[in-house]
């Protein structure tokens, strides 16, 4: 892939810029599943997921998300099912919900299943008391085999992990921790709510490398209110200095249709499009300066890291968490909103507490919607991790391997025309590849030939 040579992109002359974003710069998917959960609906319901989770292989690894719904404050940007309780009663009931979720979901398979990952999301898992934690931690222990070598990972707020938490993940053997810092200036901070500075963060990821945790992974985003160009360049440069073994930066997705908190952030203090992608840029070539390789469209990472060793041996992998080396073919969520996935399709969970506890309560699967999975489905999805991770696909061999007829997709080529025109891809028959200067606008590129992209194109945040 182009990308991975080491050539930082630069922005374009601003007529050229302009041009380009009004060609490929709409509103398009993250492509963190194919379908999309925007496709997602009741024809999914508990009885094909328990159907499914009955057909797992019994000696095939799976993967285990575990949702955590709580914060003590939201953040203005955020994009997640996340809501506050600053009390400990509804954590411990929330806890004991995921207790007999797993217990449940376990049943369900009838065997105790080997686990190869396991991942704590939200919300802010550490607002659960450790307690609680610990023991939905011993409960799939329990009911799933959790191999020796299964990896450990959660998301972490700096603003709030306490020692408690520090003891309790250190004797779990954290393996991976990820950080949420988005940006460094105190302005930007203020203007969406949260307050953390560089030492908060810096003291946080030295206190999870004292009990072990052998990777770390901080989150920035441009694109927030107040941003400039020269203030996430400086931001990028403070967080490298921090040493960490990844980073992931994303364009914010102001979408206060859907997140009723960003309609606090006035659209005036936006930057525009064009000052996003500078935006952009800026952290793209910090970044590189010091080291890090890109990983697809907005991850980054120290050249000995396992993603990094990933993208480059061809074996890199995309799911709701973003790029990834877990290899496991079934993702089984589980708390409130969470997502899994299986060979026949997606399944979601119930994103309201209230209806989430009640099926919990009564002894059923919390399932909500989802979506079953066609033959032109997976070879769609398959075309499309494989620009998302590669930068490039072979139309033709991608459909041999899924004993379906090139012409499918072929059909598509023509709109890339004008990618073509303006120099982001190149196709030579059936091969697409992606050009530096295309990487930008993969997600725009990786869409043609998504099926759905017709009756969901108003749903998706902007693609750069």
């Amino acid at each position: 892939m182009d990308a991975q040579k080491g050539i930082s992109p630069q922005a374009p002359p601003d007529a050229v810029l302009a041009h380009l974003l009004r060609r490929h710069g709409g509103a398009v998917p993250r492509y963190t599943s194919y379908p999309t959960a925007v496709q997602f609906g009741p024809s999914v319901d508990a009885s094909l997921y328990a159907a499914w989770l009955r057909m797992l292989p019994p000696e095939e690894p799976v993967s285990i998300y575990l949702h955590v719904p709580f914060c003590d404050r939201l953040c203005l940007y955020c994009g997640c099912h996340a809501v506050v309780a600053r009390q400990e009663a509804p954590r411990w009931a929330y806890a004991r919900r995921m207790i007999r979720e797993l217990e449940q979901v376990a049943a369900t398979i009838g065997r105790r299943l080997p686990v190869s990952r396991i991942h704590w999301g939200g919300g802010t898992p550490s607002s659960l008391p450790p307690e609680a934690l610990e023991a939905v931690d011993a409960t799939l222990r329990r009911v799933f085999a959790v191999r020796d070598d299964a990896e450990l990972s959660v998301e972490i707020d700096p603003r709030h992990l306490s020692a408690d938490h520090l003891d309790l993940f250190a004797r779990l053997k954290l393996g991976r921790a990820s950080l949420g810092v988005q940006d460094l200036d105190p302005a930007v901070q203020r203007a969406v709510g949260r307050i953390q500075d560089a030492g908060m963060v810096s003291d946080c990821i030295a206190s999870l490398r004292g009990i072990g945790v052998r990777s770390i992974h901080l989150d920035l985003i441009y694109g927030l209110p107040l941003q400039t160009e020269a203030g996430a360049a400086r931001t990028a440069a403070r967080v490298s200095a921090m040493a960490p073994d990844r980073l992931s930066v994303f364009g914010y997705a102001h979408v206060p249709w859907v997140r009723r908190q960003q309609r606090l952030i006035p659209a005036d203090t936006l930057p525009g499009a064009a000052e996003r992608f500078r935006q952009r840029a800026a952290i793209d070539a910090t970044l590189r300066a010091q080291g890090y390789g890109p990983i697809g469209i907005d991850h980054y990472a120290q050249p000995n890291d396992a993603l990094a060793v990933a993208a480059r041996t061809g074996r890199l992998h995309r799911n709701f968490q973003g790029y990834t080396t877990d290899d496991a073919s079934t993702l089984i969520g589980v708390g409130a909103s969470a997502i899994g996935r299986f060979a026949g399709g997606y399944v979601q969970n119930h994103a309201a507490l209230p209806v989430y506890g009640a099926a919990i309560d009564a002894g059923e699967l919390a399932v909500s919607r989802g979506v079953v999975l066609s033959d032109e489905d997976r070879l769609r999805a398959a075309v499309i991790c494989t620009l998302m991770c590669e930068g490039k696909v072979d139309l033709r061999e991608t459909a041999e391997q899924h004993g379906a007829a090139v012409e499918t997709l072929l059909s598509d080529l023509p709109k890339l025309s004008a990618a073509l025109e303006d120099g982001l891809v190149t196709i030579d028959g059936a091969f697409v590849g992606v050009r530096e200067a295309g990487m930008p606008f993969l997600r725009g590129i990786a869409a043609v030939f998504d099926r759905y992209r017709a009756i969901s194109s108003g749903r998706h945040a902007m693609a750069v």
